[in-house]
């Protein structure tokens, strides 16, 4: 008499992958870049820290895949803001401006994160290019999806593209330093008060 078996259903490589970048940014953000630990990464996600080396080379890829996720949450933003633009080009700048801002304190943790390993790429001349080259395909990704966003709206930014993803990659780093030192530093609406000064036009007087 046969009996029925249960075959274990085998999850996606993507699946895989997600559980596996959950457990590592848990486990950054508890004990920081250094003292991280892929076995750890790999029990938390229910896995052989084998599974975790075939998907990933190691912390510095694991890094770098929660990087895209955090410049791909940043890039919908300013791509949802266009896509449903407010009323005025003001408007829409200080709509994405408050959004980034607030992603700040919701990421705490990441940017913690991103400066420990900023500072481990500075002093490793290999880590060093890696990084660089990283930076410059999250330029590339963030000017190819906004420059696809703004062609279908009447939009047109006074600076290019790829400089203005640039100036808002520094000045939300840049803004995240005062902000994990001091909660009340950073007002909502700096940041677009300060985009709106640099991406439109003043009218000419006279």
């Amino acid at each position: 008499m046969s009996r029925n078996r249960t075959v274990p259903v085998r999850p996606s490589r993507d699946n895989v992958r997600t559980r596996i970048l959950d457990a590592a940014s848990d486990e950054f953000a508890a004990k920081g870049f250094a003292d991280a630990r892929v076995d750890a990464i790999a029990e938390a996600a229910g896995f052989t820290k084998g599974a975790v080396y075939s998907n990933f080379g190691g912390k510095d890829d694991l890094f770098y895949a929660l990087l895209h996720q955090q410049i791909d949450s940043r890039t919908d933003l300013a791509v949802a803001v266009l896509a449903d633009l407010p009323p005025t080009v003001d408007a829409a700048i200080a709509e994405l401006g408050a959004r980034l801002t607030a992603s700040i304190g919701r990421n705490r943790e990441w940017q913690m994160l991103f400066f420990e390993y900023w500072v481990r790429a500075m002093r490793d001349p290999q880590r060093r290019a890696a990084f660089a080259e990283h930076r410059r395909a999250v330029r590339a990704q963030i000017t190819e999806r906004v420059e696809f966003a703004l062609a279908q709206t009447s939009v047109r930014l006074e600076i290019p593209v790829d400089q203005m993803a640039l100036v808002i990659l520094a000045l939300t780093n840049g803004l995240s330093v005062e902000a994990l030192a001091d909660d009340e530093a950073v007002p909502a609406t700096l940041l677009g008060e300060v985009l709106r000064g640099l991406l439109t036009r003043p009218p000419h007087e006279g």
